[in-house]
């Protein structure tokens, strides 16, 4: 398994680590992943999702996620992502015109 975002695409980044005598090696900063359990109130399922700790932090704030998930711009999505974000856009435009 990939050490991606499955919301925010965030990645490991590569880089160095420098000792006090300028040597250089490379290391690796990996993701805060967590693996979390959040709610489509549109579908009212539960999803099971991989995300970074600051994507959490911005799926609360947008106000939970099919807002974030309609705010998001789909090449950052996961595949998986995507085929929820579909979803749920079909799923209010149908709400939209029953009402």
């Amino acid at each position: 398994m990939s050490r991606v975002c499955e919301l925010t695409g965030k990645a490991v980044l590569t880089g160095n680590n420098v000792s006090h005598a300028n040597n250089k090696t490379k290391r690796r900063f990996l993701p805060n992943l967590c693996q979390v359990t959040l709610i489509s109130d549109a579908l009212n399922q539960r999803y099971r999702l991989r995300v970074s700790a600051a994507a959490l932090r911005s799926v609360e704030h947008r106000g939970g996620l099919d807002a974030f998930l309609l705010k998001a711009s789909e090449n950052e999505l996961s595949m998986r992502a995507r085929l929820l974000r579909r979803q749920i856009v079909k799923k209010t435009a149908e709400a939209a015109v029953a009402a």
